[in-house]
């Protein structure tokens, strides 16, 4: 390879070395043939201005960049309409962000609106980005309409907005990267200390339909929220985030929510870490959804919060000095009837084999709530949503919370071979609930209730 000393609005059309230093190049630079290797040497470019970007690739096979730093610039990579794309031991910071502690990001933005970014991609297929260094700017990594990536090793932490974000992009593995503490605020009128923590920011998000993918082994900690997954846009749009799988990742300590994920059908959680934040999963209005052996310690308010879900599973998690456990309720929700008729309440979730333990309720459902904890005033001119009805609660171990199991105004409830033990006020509790088959359920001094 030749090596060259990197100039402003420099075309690199054979394998280059970058001469090692500091470059000043407003116009970037351009990859202009397929079969291309770049190796920036630890070259610095830097953009003046948050504009532009410091390389492009467009419509490209076989190129990789690795060891370049940027500094500056609107985005440090843009690559369009590529293929087998190598980026690779880059360092990038400081690209376009928005003052901090301003407003509530935009997580639905197109490419072509793209906020600034260290890396951008747009319609880029089986390629790779690993290890770089992503942090310290709005967003690390936006990926837009792309296929079978491999997303491995990189750190887009510290960002104020996205560590990684996913618009329609599916089929893609994404392991072992670390975005935490991607946050921002947005002060409200009240004075200081008056708004919210979090503003749409996340360690990782997936919007417009961006299914199919895989998420193993990432931390997302400390972030407005950890995983952000949402299947309807603000215009009324199904655009389920589906069938993707979340393994081993931990995304404890957000101020809001480790894993959210609403209108959103066929995901599976598993074996993760949701501690310490306000809800650990939030999954409102999504069904075939399966959340099983993960650890769900210290969250406010719930471990596992779904409004209007069903046929849902929740098995083998250990739920510790949550709120609630499970909570599940039914809220008439009028906009989204149409588009989604299955989901009028809470239907058909199987409650199998997990530990509830010091919760102040382990497992509640209730009919017409707020949030799963307030009820909501009857409206004689309004229908309420129907009950929620057909759960089953097999086989747990729900000892020594404040209420182990508590029913208002359910139909149908199996609660079978559990161990309900030391619960402070009571092992069941039931306001209203028809139905309700309790049985083979070991109490204290081993006494069946």
């Amino acid at each position: 390879m030749r090596t060259v000393q990197p100039c402003d609005g420099l075309v690199v059309t054979e394998s280059t070395l970058f001469a090692p230093g500091v470059y000043v190049a407003p116009r970037g630079i351009r990859v202009a043939a397929d079969d291309v290797v770049i190796d920036g040497q630890g070259a610095l470019l830097l953009g003046p201005e948050a504009t532009g970007a410091a390389i492009t690739i467009e419509w490209r096979s076989n190129v990789t960049v690795r060891n370049v730093h940027v500094i500056g610039y609107r985005h440090g990579f843009v690559a369009r309409g590529c293929r087998n794309l190598v980026l690779q031991r880059n360092r990038v910071l400081g690209t376009a962000e928005l003052p901090p502690n301003t407003v509530f990001l935009d997580i639905w933005k197109p490419a072509h609106q793209a906020y600034g970014a260290a890396i951008l991609l747009h319609d880029v297929v089986e390629s790779r980005v690993e290890d770089n260094d992503l942090q310290h700017q709005q967003n690390g990594l936006l990926t837009y309409d792309c296929h079978r990536l491999h997303v491995a090793r990189n750190a887009a932490s510290y960002n104020s907005g996205f560590g990684i974000h996913l618009y329609g992009t599916c089929d893609s593995l994404f392991e072992e990267n670390c975005a935490d503490y991607c946050c921002r605020f947005e002060p409200r009128q009240g004075g200081l200390h008056y708004g919210h923590m979090g503003a749409d920011a996340a360690g990782f998000v997936a919007v417009y339909g961006s299914c199919r993918n895989t998420f193993r082994r990432n931390a997302a900690r400390l972030g407005g929220d950890g995983f952000f997954l949402a299947g309807l846009t603000p215009s009324g749009e199904k655009r389920g985030c589906d069938d993707n799988r979340f393994e081993e990742n931990d995304a404890s300590l957000s101020p809001n929510i480790a894993f959210e994920a609403t209108f959103c059908r066929g995901n599976v959680f598993l074996r993760n870490h949701a501690d310490r934040c306000n809800y650990g999963f939030w999954l409102g209005f999504s069904w075939d959804t399966v959340v099983e052996e993960n650890r769900v310690i210290g969250n406010r308010q719930a471990g596992v919060a779904v409004e209007n879900g069903h046929a849902c599973a929740v098995r083998g998690n250990t739920f510790q000095a949550n709120g609630h456990g499970v909570l599940l309720w039914s809220k008439r929700a009028p906009e989204f009837e149409e588009a989604f008729p299955d989901a009028l309440t809470s239907y058909d979730w199987a409650i199998e084999g997990n530990r509830f333990t010091r919760n102040g309720i382990g497992v509640r459902i209730a009919a017409n709530q707020d949030h799963g904890i307030r009820s909501l005033p009857e409206e004689p001119d309004k229908p309420a949503a129907p009950r929620p009805h057909g759960h089953r609660i097999l086989r747990n171990d729900i000892q020594d919370n404040r209420i182990g199991i508590e029913l208002v105004r359910t139909d149908d409830t199996r609660i079978e071979e559990n161990i309900l033990n030391r619960n402070v006020e009571a092992n069941l509790r039931q306001d209203d609930a028809r139905h309700t088959i309790a049985r083979d359920n070991l109490g204290a001094a081993g006494g069946y209730l």
